[in-house]
């Protein structure tokens, strides 16, 4: 929509999210046993990013709540069923920012932002590194790159279920590699 683009900031490239080379993944910790982990590697979503004023910065990303992976078929089952995600009721997790601020030290951020998941929508601020913004080679584009981390507690999203047993804390480590918007979509139809 024209208002959406207004919004804009001037100098801001937008890219898409490759969900190819972007990952979110989390793990949680097992009876005190062992702190396994699942990856959502199939997701949407768009970066406009200001390198002169990264805090004009925004993101959004969409999660399809039936991707995720842990290598353990019944265990992904398990996630995407009504004592966890319930994927059918709830079949993506959004983020969306309302904040962008300096990290203590040059090259991070602190990226703040409504997460949806499960129906509920919280807020949650992810400690982001700029990896790199530059042409990438392989593409010949445009493309920017950085990891995020933050902890959540599943508990805030009606999340419970055998917690304390299985940690409440979720820990979330995020990579992504986006590309600008149009040479990404050019990509597609080659």
């Amino acid at each position: 929509s024209a208002l959406a683009l207004s919004a804009v900031p001037a100098f801001a490239t937008t890219y898409t999210l490759d969900p190819a080379h972007t990952q979110v993944h989390f793990s949680w910790n097992h009876f005190g046993f062992s702190n396994p982990g699942a990856v959502f590697g199939k997701l949407e979503g768009t970066l406009n990013y200001d390198e002169a004023d990264p805090t004009k910065s925004t993101v959004e990303v969409t999660i399809p709540m039936n991707s995720v992976n842990s290598n353990v078929e019944k265990l992904d089952e398990h996630l995407e069923s009504p004592d966890f995600f319930d994927a059918a009721k709830f079949p993506n997790a959004t983020f969306r920012s309302t904040k962008v601020v300096k990290g203590k030290s040059a090259g991070h951020l602190e990226v703040t932002g409504d997460l949806s998941v499960h129906g509920v929508t919280k807020p949650v601020t992810l400690d982001v590194t700029v990896n790199k913004i530059g042409s990438h080679p392989m593409r010949n584009a445009p493309s920017a790159g950085f990891d995020a981390t933050t902890t959540i507690k599943r508990s805030d999203f009606g999340i419970a279920k055998y917690v304390p047993n299985v940690s409440d804390d979720i820990a979330v480590k995020i990579t992504v590699e986006a590309v600008e918007s149009k040479a990404y979509e050019a990509s597609l139809r080659k």
